[in-house]
């Protein structure tokens, strides 16, 4: 059977780049695929981006327990990992790689116990995070408000994580991260 590694983070913690960082060293990990029941963005297609299912698809989904984890973002924007695709690359040995919010990752743990690495990336600091957020120059001061707002909350999480990653150097945050995941994968 496979194994799970699990990242969350607050938005502009770096979770992005550390998990760029482990897709880029070799290992071969499967990639969790979403589904969700926004319209495609773009040239995003079924089961590469995402599994795109309409609102009342993914309600019904919900009722028979089919996701290991949900949320609802917007009224009818919902977003989940479906357990059956999990399952299936668990079933072929494969080691899974979730990028997903810090509820989301606690859940995935919850179900899956030690045969998951839940790891959560942490900004040094809320201040060091709204700088970071305000140098991307992507977002108003609104949503940069908002996004502190859910990060501060999100950080009353980090405690129901295996471990935390505090990303206030990127070099060490990657050897770090790295050194973790190779410790768990080579573990039996």
């Amino acid at each position: 059977m496979g194994k799970l590694i699990i990242v969350s983070a607050p938005s502009g913690a770096g979770k992005s780049t550390l998990i760029n960082h482990l897709l880029s060293i070799g290992y071969d990990f499967s990639f969790s695929i979403s589904a969700t029941s926004r319209p495609p963005r773009g040239n995003e297609r079924n089961g590469v981006e995402y599994f795109f299912l309409s609102p009342d698809d993914f309600k019904q989904k919900i009722k028979n327990q089919e996701f290991i984890e949900y949320e609802e973002v917007y009224p009818n924007c919902f977003y989940g990992t479906l357990k059956s695709e999990v399952d299936k690359a668990l079933d072929k040995g494969r080691t899974i790689l979730f990028d997903v919010d810090v509820k989301g990752g606690i859940n995935i743990k919850n179900i899956y116990k030690d045969n998951a690495l839940s790891i959560f990336i942490e900004p040094p600091s809320i201040n060091a995070l709204r700088e970071r957020l305000e140098k991307r120059n992507t977002d108003s001061k609104e949503m940069i408000e908002k996004r502190i707002a859910k990060a501060t909350e999100e950080l009353t999480y980090a405690p129901f994580f295996d471990t935390r990653v505090i990303n206030d150097n990127l070099d060490t945050a990657k050897k770090t991260i790295e050194t973790l995941v190779k410790n768990f994968l080579e573990n039996d």
